[in-house]
């Protein structure tokens, strides 16, 4: 049996009501920060994902109507008619690649906050919003559950209108307000909407009949419903209220698709759940209380994995969001046993922190995601070489390797040289720090292709000087040299004020910490004037260690940044349940004697913090001496790269080394000319 028939179960088709599905690979609906914004970037992102052997392909979030208006967040809209064009560039585009297309309509009740159309925000009770927006939403009477329903009818019919051959009911992420007609905290009602269980679903079920009538037998149902809040005995729990659901709309759909909830537990980082498949004992029930096939999710990348839920009976399909991110191609490289060669989502969520600022989603392993389009970029395809020359990447971090990888897929000689005794840079000595582990996948991922290539030689312990460049005779120079962090205090609240740094102090950086440095004993205060993630999870191993750390930040919470990716709240908790203190609010003025002086970032007061070590968490120093040197040297190209250009995320500098081997030998002005297509609307209102 070979590798790719070992997995055969999961490329059998499976029926979905009156529709078919080609294999078991199923991609869940997800944000893409494109929507109705952007709706041939959409279009095009999806129409990958098909081509890459998802048998259904989804859409994000698609609002039912101006009551549920996400704006700025560029979501899918079916107001009206006028919305069907847009939508059916993404349908074409899937069913092209012989794909199930798929639609997720919403009303978001509390979630909305209408800023765009200004219209009322509408709920099962009387309430706040759940953004912190001077704004409260209003109980739904009557009237407005009868419009609802008609909202959504209309919307199932124009989504049959767009080409779609599945239409989803959603109930989850504490989003929608057909989930929060079913939570009790947000549903006070007294009437048949209210109090009981079963009254609490029967708007849910009335979307669920509404639906089915409206596109009769050609589309399939599915409904997407979140069986546990993952709140204890403070929320809905898969063993209680959520089977119950589950049980009384076993048979009313044509798909069950079932997750947790919230988003931050859907979603989870494996900073904090490392394993894939974590949703399992939540959904694993639902197949036995229904006929209708299931789809689950879990940030599954391992072909082992899926096979298990499958043949154990947990799901019929294999639901994917972020993995289908990472690698567009994965079900295609598991049905032709490339296993090795799938790009494994590493659970970072840059994707969510794209389109939790509203813009165009990214991700760190796949630096084609939301590129397909604009720069007609596609994952596993870049354009041949231009004629025969060499190519010398420095540096073995996140760009140099990708470059250095995308330079020899398109068959130049490439030689790659990294200082270090292995290859990796920040990738590999960030992933060493508590729970970021799986980041390394992104080492793992390049360096393996590259080791598998003739036209590559790879030098480990090889630190250049300019000389040693010119001597090796290569004409072609991308310098991926990096950044490192500085030690001097300066960041983004000190630039005005930079810090004095004196007396006994022991001063680190997150560079000393990854290195093996550890402070002395004795208390330790980390100052982040970042505000990412790299100063929460060196507390983190510092309390580990055994030392008694303070966290200073200018922010009002740890790891600010965080939030955008879901894990904010989690780090902090973190920090405090490992006896962590944390002071807010506070700015780095000295280090003198055995204490650092803090100020209040709005009153400037100052106190002082007893220790004998610090460690500053601000800015990092662009490494660009070799740049510099070999500048006006001779060289056909010498170019800058991830880092050591611009210090960023990994996944900036992933796309950096991506880009770069991409222009390699285009024209300068086609370049800078060219930077990406736009979608501009014209005066006619038509997308050009």
């Amino acid at each position: 049996m070979t590798e790719a028939n070992a997995y055969s179960l999961l490329f059998e088709p499976v029926q979905i009501g009156p529709v078919t599905a080609r294999n078991r690979f199923f991609q869940v609906p997800h944000c893409n920060g494109m929507g109705h914004v952007r709706p041939q970037g959409e279009a095009a992102m999806r129409g990958m994902k098909a081509a890459g052997g998802w048998s259904v392909v989804s859409t994000q979030e698609t609002e039912i109507h101006p009551t549920s208006d996400l704006s700025p967040f560029a979501e899918n809209r079916l107001w009206d008619d006028r919305d069907i064009p847009a939508l059916r560039l993404m349908t074409d585009a899937v069913h092209d690649k012989g794909a199930l297309a798929a639609i997720q309509l919403v009303h978001n009740g509390n979630h909305a906050q209408n800023l765009t159309s200004r219209a009322p925000v509408l709920a099962p009770s009387d309430m706040s919003l759940d953004h912190p927006f001077p704004k409260q939403a209003r109980a739904m009477d009557k009237a407005d559950i009868r419009e609802l329903r008609r909202w959504h009818r209309n919307a199932a019919i124009r989504a049959r209108e767009a080409g779609f051959d599945i239409v989803y009911v959603y109930a989850g992420h504490s989003m929608t307000v057909a989930q929060h007609f079913m939570l009790p905290h947000m549903n006070h009602r007294s009437d048949e909407y209210g109090g009981s269980l079963e009254n609490r679903v029967r708007l849910t079920r009335e979307l669920l009949e509404d639906t089915r009538e409206a596109v009769g037998d050609t589309c399939g149902v599915a409904f997407r419903f979140a069986v546990d809040e993952m709140l204890g005995s403070d929320g809905m729990q898969a063993a209680e209220e959520g089977r119950a659901i589950v049980e009384m709309l076993a048979e009313l759909p044509d798909l069950w698709d079932v997750n947790v909830c919230e988003w931050a537990n859907d979603s989870a980082t494996t900073r904090f759940q490392p394993q894939d498949g974590y949703q399992n004992d939540y959904i694993s029930f639902v197949k036995s209380l229904t006929s209708k096939p299931v789809v689950g999710v879990g940030r599954l990348t391992s072909p082992d994995m899926m096979l298990s839920m499958v043949t154990k009976g947990i799901v019929d399909f294999i639901g994917a969001a972020r993995p289908s991110i990472a690698d567009p191609f994965l079900p295609r490289k598991i049905e032709e046993g490339r296993i090795d060669e799938i790009r494994e989502c590493i659970g970072c969520n840059i994707c969510v922190m794209a389109d939790s600022v509203g813009a165009p989603i990214r991700c760190t392993q796949n630096p084609t995601m939301g590129e397909e389009w604009r720069r007609g970029w596609h994952p596993e395809q870049i354009a041949p070489k231009e004629r025969e020359t060499e190519a010398l990447v420095v540096g073995g971090g996140p760009a140099g390797l990708e470059c250095a990888m995308q330079l020899a897929r398109r068959g130049y000689e490439v030689t790659l040289a990294e200082a270090a005794d292995v290859l990796g840079g920040r990738v590999l000595r960030e992933s060493r720090l508590p729970g970021l582990g799986a980041w390394a996948r992104v080492k793992d991922y390049r360096l393996n292709d590259l080791t598998q290539r003739a036209n590559v030689n790879i030098y480990a312990n090889s630190r250049l000087d300019a000389e040693q460049v010119l001597e090796l005779g290569i004409p072609n120079a991308f310098i991926a040299t990096g950044a490192r962090w500085r030690a001097d205090g300066v960041g983004r609240n000190t630039l005005r004020k930079p810090p004095t740094i004196s007396g006994a102090v022991n001063v680190l950086t997150p560079d000393d910490i990854m290195d093996g440095t550890l402070p002395p004993d004795g208390p330790v205060v980390v100052y982040d004037d970042d505000h990412a993630y790299i100063a929460g999870v060196i507390a983190e191993k510092l309390a580990l260690a055994g030392h008694d750390v303070v966290f200073v930040t200018p922010e009002s919470t740890v790891s600010s940044f965080a939030a955008l990716t879901l894990e904010q709240r989690r780090i902090q908790a973190r920090l405090i349940e490992l006896g962590v203190e944390i002071r807010c609010n506070q700015v780095l003025r000295s280090l003198d004697g055995q204490a650092m002086q803090i100020a209040c970032s709005y009153s400037d007061r100052l106190q002082s913090i007893a220790c004998t070590s610090a460690v500053l968490v601000t800015e990092r120093t662009r490494e660009t001496a070799l740049f510099e040197a070999l500048q006006g040297k001779g060289l056909t190209t010498l170019e800058l790269i991830g880092d050591a250009s611009g210090p960023a995320l990994i996944a900036d500098a992933v796309f950096a080394g991506h880009k770069a081997a991409r222009d390699f030998e285009r024209p300068a002005e086609a370049v800078e000319q060219d930077w990406f297509r736009r979608e501009i609307t014209d005066l006619k209102n038509e997308v050009l």
